[in-house]
């Protein structure tokens, strides 16, 4: 939708520097940008590219003038490039009601202003809140709950009991509420150990695609407030993350841990069960953490250790085998030396 550059500086609370009234058709990157596109610079070798682009507005957040082109000046680009693009990519609109192909009880509660899309599922006693959107093919158990303004991809599917709150997005593919991994050694056989708890996604929580969330044993497994999942992370049962966490592709939180506020868990890295990891921990990518992690800690390796240390462990591997090879040299040397003289 074309807007103004006064009507975006407006929505981003920015200093505007040029004609208020230039037409601002799109947004691209300064290498795509197009005549009346907008595009963004969060240091000087970007703004040069957006300069020298066919853009006809940047936004900046430095000490930046141009004669070429209008400058939206605002405290941070990358906090005003997201704010901006849903302006021109905005979300697509869901008209509420259910698709004849819906298979919705007479049990279940709808809000009249909820999408339910073609080929969704609803068991008994689901309650979808106002707005919210099954866009297709998602199939809700028994007894589900999700609140206002959630939207589910195609072909999610939440098992019995799950609760989801609002404003929350879960990508396609993602299963919440499947079996935790309990099983107890029974005569040479692994006896299954029942499942019965349940799953709580708090409110402005958003998760990838392909996310496996297990149910919690007997009580439940909660992902908190505001907290993001990426892409094929698994999430075993009982597991409690905190507020506002970053958990990255490929991770992997065993049973029973317990994650605070702000955590970042970066891709690939596989956390044991029954551990407690604190308040705005960083945990490096690829590493095994097998220990519990105090407030405010950045760890990294495998196993995990604080990065000081580790990075200390890092440089003497790194330097182990010159010094095995001075070694080897001293060795030989002091054997030469040990050795008797040869008889004539």
């Amino acid at each position: 939708m074309p807007l103004s550059a006064a009507e975006i500086a407006n929505h981003l609370g920015g200093v505007l520097i040029g004609d208020p009234t230039l037409i601002l058709k799109g947004f691209a990157p300064a290498d795509r940008a197009q005549p009346g596109d907008l595009t963004f610079a969060e240091n000087e070798s970007y703004f040069v590219r957006a300069e020298q682009s066919a853009a006809a507005a940047i936004i900046v957040d430095g000490p930046f003038a141009s004669t070429r082109k209008v400058l939206i000046r605002v405290p941070s680009a990358r906090i005003a490039f997201a704010k901006v693009l849903p302006l021109f990519f905005p979300d697509p609109v869901f008209r509420p009601g259910i698709h004849p192909t819906a298979i919705v009880p007479a049990s279940a509660k709808i809000d009249p202003s909820a999408h339910i899309g073609p080929y969704c599922v609803l068991s008994d006693g689901v309650r979808i809140g106002p707005r919210s959107v099954l866009q297709g093919g998602d199939f809700i158990g028994p007894n589900c709950v999700v609140g206002e303004d959630a939207n589910l991809f195609p072909n999610v599917t939440l098992y019995p009991a799950s609760e989801v709150g609002n404003r929350v997005r879960i990508h396609s593919g993602t299963v919440v509420g499947s079996d935790g991994f309990g099983y107890v050694e029974d005569a040479g056989i692994h006896r299954k150990v029942p499942q019965i708890g349940s799953v709580i996604i708090r409110d402005d929580v958003e998760i990838g695609a392909n996310v496996t969330i297990d149910r919690g044993a007997l009580g439940p497994t909660i992902i908190g407030r505001g907290t993001k999942i990426d892409n094929l992370v698994q999430i075993a049962h009982n597991v409690t993350i905190g507020e506002h966490c970053l958990v990255v592709s490929q991770a992997g939180i065993a049973g029973s841990s317990k994650l605070g506020n702000y955590v970042v868990i970066a891709g690939q890295v596989g956390i044991a069960g029954h551990l407690k990891i604190g308040n705005h921990v960083s945990v490096a990518a690829q590493s095994g953490v097998m220990r519990s992690i105090p407030d405010g800690e950045k760890w990294l390796w495998s196993p995990a250790q604080p990065d000081r240390q580790a990075k200390r462990q890092m440089i003497a591997l790194q330097q182990l085998p010159d010094l095995l090879r001075r070694f080897n040299e001293i060795e030989k040397r002091v054997l030469q030396a040990d050795l008797p003289p040869k008889n004539d």
